[in-house]
């Protein structure tokens, strides 16, 4: 240095700058070093960025006035400078030498501007808005200028200035340098042309300056937004578009696809090692190629490492610079406390000290968030990357691979599998960071005590095992618990399922025994728990105090010289605190590694499973007069299956229509899927094409109905259309062709209906009906369709092949395949194949295969005795099982959505009406007509709306809370916990904190000893004393844990699910036809799980925090009384951070799960639909749809991640200012305090943070989740039926004994407000009458039998039975009396004995006695199990007339005098019902019996026969008078051809 300021001009003096109470840096050193700083960092980082700045090109933009007085002001200080240069090269030419720093610095810094000034322009051209490289470079300038200014103004005080031009050019600099930061703090507009500008609500973190980036100020526009008003979707802000699915799904894809085919080449065998193959079996080869194929599977996670490594490598440097500044603050501590044992040194040492610390502190806490936000954005990334993965790999996997991983698996790989993957992203980098960590706390511990550290290390091992068991016992506890939870969650399931069967036969107190033993059982487990997490609290909160106790302990007895000061001990206590935090996050961090590899591996599988072969099936359009053509075609569902068509030769002529028959399982539709190209193609060859139309040849488009229709859950247009455009005209002839045009009037909003998922809200055949609607709107060339007739009625069967398929309909002209079971169609098709066996056996046409006589003929003889049956019939053989309801019955009741209402009562009443509808002896002839009235309307009047006011009154809107959660639901909670022991756990809060303050007060008071030299004498005691104390706090935190966690919270738990439990079960049944089962089981699952778990973690972590931070306040507080200043406003700024943060981030988490299901509900709709999405060529457009839903659910979760950091910085800068005033007000009153105060003090002050951060977070999680409560609650406050029984009007023992029942004058209605169903009815009957009810849909029959039970209540009049009103008497002393067979079985999963008497009331003899009455003597006898046999949920496992013969054997077991009948339809067989009826007639010979009949054949030998029209009695008498009469009842005999 003295080569270059001359021998005058010393370098460094300390006199000058340390020891003194005003210090200075020498002219030297100012002129060199402080003015070369900010010059090096330019030149270093300038290559790096401008390199940067090529690769990245955003875009131009416009010369603004910011820019130019920006460049203006970057020349002008390369003026400055040069000024300087010049009139040093002036005064040597004057011969004044000045040494030569005076011509080296103006130069460098001259320069420096002008590089400068190049950069702002650079930047301009390539579209950077704000630029951070630059701040920092005039940041540091200034920095550097402000000793210079300082001192300049002492000298100019002192003594006058010498160097006027020198001194005038530097306050320019420094002015101009100032101009220039604060201009750089402000933006650019946005390039021309870039997104932002066209993009609606573009996030601002695009265009957000340099400083706003890093506090992340953008992010406060949306916390303002979320604390004015709850945040709605439209409020989130568009996805960058490199996180987008359209940006990050190819780049994973591409690096799996080079992955791939590496693996390939791999995998393809040497050339010429194939002569060794001569003569060996094609087996062995295909051995010997699968061991190759085995050994080099494609690695997904380097595609994965390649993909998205770089970006989060940006965030593990940021986490390596966190980690090393960590350590810088216990250094700094030592420093300070040795500053406060010095008397005479000058304060500013402290001060700088305290700002250093500030500073440090601040850092640190910038760039750990932002290696937090380079880390979850790398997550959120992983999980797009992968779902669109997954999502595009399920769309051309063959059907082998299908079988191999389920819809709920796949879904699973997408959800809790991703999941992981952006799990592990938060924590991967402590897998190298931890290790760093503990390597560097334990070399700064040894410096500072030497070995006796190594006890401290010592009870840090020994602690990991005791964790990791505790860990283990607990995640096996958890998964028994999950185990109880999902027994209950199923039980719970089935009884709002058959809620209805409960209540009509009083089983309610039965099952909500079994409930209630099941949750016993949970809370035991979750009890056990408790113990554990008590346990690993106490580890976790303890171990920093058995470390520090042990290492001291062992310090201070170890050698006599050695003497614990406050310099050792608290820096100790610093760095123990800093590896708390390693220690325990390795074991997570492996486990979750161990966890997210077990789910790579499955999602690697998944990938490589084989493709369908796009190429198996010849689409190249030529001039053949043949449409369809296969070859020798031998196909099979996977390549190790055995084949299931053979020796396939089909020729389909242009514009023919072949229909495809033979038995069940022949392979009818195996040849369809063959034709599709879903099967493998073994031999032959295939070609689907398509004719020259107008002399251009067009590719084969194909449309394709499957057999079981597939529907998506979007509205019935969109199901129809299909992503084509909607073309009015065609829309509505489509629509008429298909006869859905009576349909639309009942659904609820026509065509705009939305349909539920797998097109739960239509009817089978109106699902098949828009599956064909949807193949004739695609107008392809080439129509697959499979069975598609089957579902629907025979007269709509018929309407459909004469408008659509038949030689007549929309279709003539057009290729169609079709298979078919109905013969009746069979004479107007060009050609019929028959398969026989997976074979072609003859193809022909109707009268060619009529003359051979072979196997057509006899299909012919097999499936025409149904034809014979009359039209009206066929539909009782037609219809499968499943689809228990034809369409019609839909299209024909258009009147009975006014009239019924518990038509919309909710799907599961709707599917039970139609039910009993669909064998309405109704006259064909009114049908046809009423079908013909909906066809004369002109296709372009669009169907008129429905009343939607009475269809969306019924299933309310589920309440959801937005806003601050209000005080009373804590009460709530209080309540059940118990108020008092509320009290008392605060408390005991309070008093382990205590034990902490006083053990961490005595330690201060010990290190205090060393100035005193009193250390040899007290070790014993204080060592002892310490000890003490912080084993109470031990003893106190897990006596706090068990009281709180195993038995008061606990107690809540059971207390709050026993409550809602009672009183769901007591609810009336329209509370169940009101309110979706998902709804009540959601309550049940999650609401009741987040009170089992999620309250006490997070009460207990808010409590712990809460107190911490009070006790760091206290201490700061009562040391240094000028720190209560402080607190006011900064608890101020944390109150209302906390409240921003709280009201965004809880809207944001509720968007987000909201926003969630849709991906996967989507997901599990594409897959089943696969073969349908692939024969339309609609791939592209699922993927689309797909990624906008992940997109859509990312728009939520991104600002969820940032408002979390935003929050961090803003409380960490709170904890920041909290450490600075600690150590700024230590400082001023060193004099008064000993170090050991002062240490206390900061050392705590340095953990605040960490506390207050937690605090906000948990306050936020507290209230999302004590909403459970509340919402419980809501449920446990239901109004309730009338009481189960009435204690001073119980019925005599024996009642009823006759049988007599007498209706006086009654009506009913549904719920209040809505017509009354039956209006003033009065009959009388007599015991041991049989009455049958007959009457149209809607006339109030199935009412009536609810009345009798109670289930509706009286709006007038009254029922009695054997002389007592039913409406005085206790609701199971009723039901109990009576017996139902009700319309449709249900059965509970369970055993067979348990769901015909679940209270144990019979003996077994009595049971076998009823199964033999009722016909399942045989079936139940021949089960191993026997009355054991295990029923699957809703009697699954049986067949539907099984299931109606175990509600008969019910019946039977109960014998009571009164039976009510409502008789079963199309689910049951004519065999099974005429068994029913016959064990009725002499089982019951002597009882009451009520019969809803469908079928008037069984209630023709009945005593009287009530016939009900529009809920009043239209006619009552002998059937034969009835008919005599001519009336309702005739005409309905009629109609079923019984008069």
């Amino acid at each position: 240095m003295e080569h270059l300021c001359g021998p005058k001009l010393k370098f460094w003096e300390p006199n000058q700058t340390l020891y003194t109470d005003s210090p200075d840096l020498s002219e030297c050193f100012q002129l060199s070093v402080l003015s070369w700083i900010p010059c090096i960092y330019l030149w270093l980082a300038s290559p790096f960025y401008i390199l940067y700045l090529k690769r990245n090109n955003k875009g131009y933009i416009m010369m603004s006035i910011l820019n130019r007085v920006k460049t203006v002001f970057g020349f002008i200080l390369w003026i400055v400078c040069w000024a300087d240069l010049f009139s040093s090269l002036h005064e040597w030419q004057q011969g004044h030498s000045k040494p030569p720093i005076y011509f080296v610095t103006p130069l460098v810094v001259g320069m420096t501007m002008l590089l400068a000034t190049f950069l702002i322009q650079f930047e301009r051209l390539r579209g950077v808005q704000s630029s951070g490289v630059l701040f920092m470079f005039w940041a540091l300038s200034i920095l550097c200028a402000i000793v210079p200014f300082r001192s300049k103004i002492i000298q100019a005080t002192e003594k006058e200035v010498t160097d006027k031009l020198r001194f005038t050019t530097f306050y320019i600099y420094f002015g101009l340098t100032l101009a220039e930061l604060i201009l750089s703090c402000f933006n650019e507009k946005p390039p021309l042309f870039s997104s932002v500008v066209s993009d609606p609500n573009p996030c601002p973190e695009t265009n957000a300056g340099f400083i706003s980036t890093v506090t992340f100020w953008w992010f406060t526009s949306m916390a303002i937004k979320g604390f004015r008003s709850p945040l709605e979707a439209k409020d989130l802000w568009s996805l960058n578009k490199q996180d987008s699915s359209d940006v990050v799904v190819p780049q994973l894809l591409k690096e799996w696809n080079v992955e791939k085919s590496k693996a390939q080449r791999y995998a393809l065998p040497v050339p010429g090692s194939e002569t060794n193959h001569v003569g060996v079996a094609p087996e062995e080869v295909e051995v010997l190629l699968s061991k190759q194929k085995k050994s080099h599977q494609p690695s997904f996670l380097r595609a994965l490492l390649r993909a998205f490594g770089p970006y989060f490598l940006i965030g593990s440097a940021f986490k390596l610079v966190q980690d090393l500044i960590t350590f810088v603050n216990p250094q700094l501590l030592s420093m300070l406390i040795s500053f406060t044992k010095q008397k005479g040194a000058p304060s500013w040492w402290g001060f700088t000290l305290a700002f250093l610390m500030f500073g440090s502190a601040l850092l640190q806490t910038l760039i750990l968030h932002h290696h937090f936000q380079y880390c979850f954005v790398t997550g959120m990334k992983l999980r797009t990357a992968i779902i669109g993965a997954i999502y595009r790999k399920s769309l051309v996997i063959t059907n082998a691979a299908k079988r191999s991983s389920t819809v709920g698996e796949v879904v699973n790989l997408m959800s809790v599998d991703a999941q992981r993957f952006m799990d592990l992203t938060t924590f991967l980098n402590m897998l190298w960071s931890a290790p760093l960590q503990i390597v560097l706390a334990l070399f700064f511990l040894w410096q500072n005590l030497g070995p006796s550290v190594l006890a401290g290390v010592a009870v840090m091992i020994l602690l990991i095992p005791f964790n990791a068991v505790i860990a283990m016992k607990t995640r096996a506890y958890q998964v028994e618990q999950m185990e109880y939870k999902d027994a209950r969650i199923k039980l719970m399931n089935e009884i709002l399922n058959g809620i209805k069967v409960l209540k009509l036969y009083a089983w309610e107190i039965s099952f909500k025994e079994k409930v209630l033993q099941i949750r016993q059982k949970e809370l035991n487990v979750l009890r056990k728990t408790a113990y554990l997490s008590a346990l690993s609290i106490m580890a976790w909160t303890s171990a920093p105090f058995l470390v520090a106790l042990t290492t001291f302990a062992v310090y201070v007895t170890v050698d006599e010289n050695n003497v614990l000061d406050a310099e050792k001990a608290f820096v100790s206590l610093a760095l123990f605190n800093i590896l708390r935090f390693p220690l325990n996050m390795l074991p997570q961090v492996i486990s979750s590694i161990v966890q997210a590899g077990v789910s790579l591996k499955r999602i690697q599988s998944f990938l490589c499973h084989d493709e369908l072969d796009p190429d198996s099936i010849d689409r190249k359009p030529t001039a053949s007069e043949y449409a369809v053509t296969v070859v020798n075609g031998k196909f099979s569902w996977a390549k190790e299956d055995p084949a299931t068509l053979h020796n396939i030769n089909v020729m389909v002529p242009q514009g023919s229509l072949l229909a495809v028959v033979g038995h069940v399982g022949c392979g009818k539709s195996s040849l369809v899927a063959a034709l599709l190209g879903e099967m493998e193609k073994l031999e032959g060859q295939i070609s689907v094409r398509v004719c020259w139309r107008s002399h251009i040849l067009t590719r084969g488009s194909v449309a394709y109905v499957p057999q079981q229709a597939w529907i998506q859950n979007a509205t019935l247009r969109d199901n129809i259309l299909f992503g084509k455009p909607y073309d009015e005209r065609k829309y509505r002839c489509i629509l008429e062709a298909c006869a859905l045009t009576p349909d639309l009037e009942v659904l609820p909003g026509g065509d705009l209906t939305e349909i539920g998922e797998k097109g739960i809200n239509l009817s089978g055949g109106q699902r098949q009906r828009v599956s064909l609607a949807r193949a004739l709107y695609s107008e392809a060339d080439i129509y697959l369709l499979d069975d598609p007739l089957s579902a629907v009625d025979a007269h709509v069967a018929k309407h459909i092949f004469d408008h659509v398929i038949g030689p007549e309909g929309e279709l003539s002209g057009k290729t169609r395949i079709l298979v078919t079971h109905g013969i009746s169609f069979l004479p107007q098709v060009d050609n019929i194949l028959v398969m026989v066996e997976g074979r072609v056996s003859e193809m022909g046409s109707y009268q060619d295969l009529l003359k051979q006589n072979g196997a057509f003929a006899e299909f012919l003889r097999n499936y025409s005795l149904e034809d014979i049956i009359e039209d009206d019939e066929v539909t009782e053989v037609l219809l499968d099982e499943e689809e228990s309801f034809p369409d019609d019955a839909l299209s024909n009741h258009t009147d009975m959505v006014d009239n019924e209402p518990v038509v919309n009562e909710a799907r599961r009443q709707f599917m039970r009406q139609l039910s009993s509808m669909s064998m309405d002896p109704e006259n064909p002839k009114t049908r046809s007509v009423r079908r013909r009235r909906c066809s004369e309307r002109r296709p372009g009047e669009p169907p008129q709306e429905k009343k939607d006011q009475k269809v969306e009154k019924l299933i309310q809107a589920e309440t959801t809370e937005t806003g601050r959660v209000k005080f009373k639901v804590y009460w709530e909670y209080a309540k059940a916990v118990g108020p008092l022991l509320s009290v008392c756990i605060c408390f005991l809060y309070a008093c382990q904190n205590a034990a902490a303050i006083g053990a961490n007060i005595w330690l201060s008071q010990w290190t205090n000893d060393a100035q005193l030299n009193r250390t040899e004498e007290n070790v014993q005691m204080r060592v002892g004393v310490y000890a003490a104390l912080g084993i109470s706090q031990g003893a106190l935190i897990l006596a706090n844990c068990l009281l709180c966690r195993a038995y008061s919270m606990l107690k809540a738990a059971h207390t709050t699910h026993l409550n809602m439990l009672h009183a769901i079960l007591r609810a009336p049944q329209g509370f169940f036809e009101a309110t979706p089962t998902g709804r009540v089981l959601n309550r049940f699952s999650k609401d009741v799980d987040t009170i089992d778990t999620l309250i006490p973690d997070n009460i207990d972590i808010w409590m712990r925090t809460f107190w911490y931070t009070v006790n760091v306040l206290l201490i700061c507080s009562a040391l240094t009384p000028m720190f209560l200043i402080v607190i006011v406003p900064l608890m101020m700024f944390y109150w209302w951070v906390q409240r921003f943060y709280v009201a965004t981030s809880r809207q944001l988490k509720r968007l987000e799960s909201v926003s969630r299901s849709p991906i996967y509900s989507h997901f599990s709709e594409t897959v089943t639909g696969t073969s349908v999405i692939r024969a339309y060529g609609r791939n592209e457009a699922f993927v689309l749809m797909s990624d906008m839903k992940v997109d859509e659910n990312q728009k939520s979760y991104y600002p969820g991640i940032v408002s979390n950091r935003w929050l961090g910085v803003r409380i960490e800068f709170i904890g920041n200012c909290i450490v600075l005033f600690a150590a700024l007000f230590a400082v001023i009153g060193k004099d008064k305090l000993n170090p050991g105060l002062v240490g206390l003090s900061v050392s705590y002050a340095l953990q605040v943070t960490m506390s207050l951060n937690w605090m906000v977070r948990m306050t936020s999680d507290l209230e999302s989740n004590i909403v459970a409560v509340e919402r419980v609650k809501e449920y446990s406050e239901t109004p309730t039926e009338a009481p189960w029984e009435v204690e001073n009007k119980k019925p005599p023992h024996d009642w009823p004994a006759q049988g007599n029942v007498e209706f006086v004058d009654y009506s009913v209605r549904y719920r209040e407000g809505l017509d009354l169903v039956l209006r003033n009815l009065s009959l009388k009957v007599k015991g041991g009458e049989k009455i049958g009810i007959v009457g149209r849909t809607g006339a109030g029959k199935s009412s009536m039998t609810l009345c009798l039970f109670r289930l509706l209540e009286a709006a007038g009049g009254e029922i009695t039975i054997d002389g007592v009103k039913i409406a005085e008497i206790g609701l199971h002393d009723l039901r109990s009396k009576l017996t139902i067979i009700p319309q449709e079985p249900v059965l509970f999963s369970g055993t067979l004995r348990m769901n015909l008497d679940p209270f144990d009331k019979y003996n077994d003899e009595e049971v076998w006695k009823a199964l033999e009455l009722s016909h399942l003597h045989k079936f139940v006898s021949n089960q191993p199990a026997q009355l054991n046999v295990e029923c699957s949920e809703g009697g699954e496992n049986l067949s539907v007339g099984q299931r109606q013969l175990v509600c008969l054997a019910r019946a039977l077991l109960r014998k009571t005098r009164i039976l009510i009948l409502d008789e079963a339809t199309a689910a049951i067989d004519l065999e099974t019902d005429d068994l029913i009826q016959s064990t009725i007639r002499t089982q019951f010979e002597d009882c009451t019996v009520f019969t809803i009949a469908h079928r008037l054949n069984t209630i023709m030998d009945y005593t009287r026969v009530l016939v009900l029209d529009k809920g009043q009695i239209a006619e009552f008498d002998t059937p034969t008078n009835l008919i005599a009469q001519k009336g309702i009842f005739y005409g309905m005999a009629k109609d079923a051809g019984l008069a």
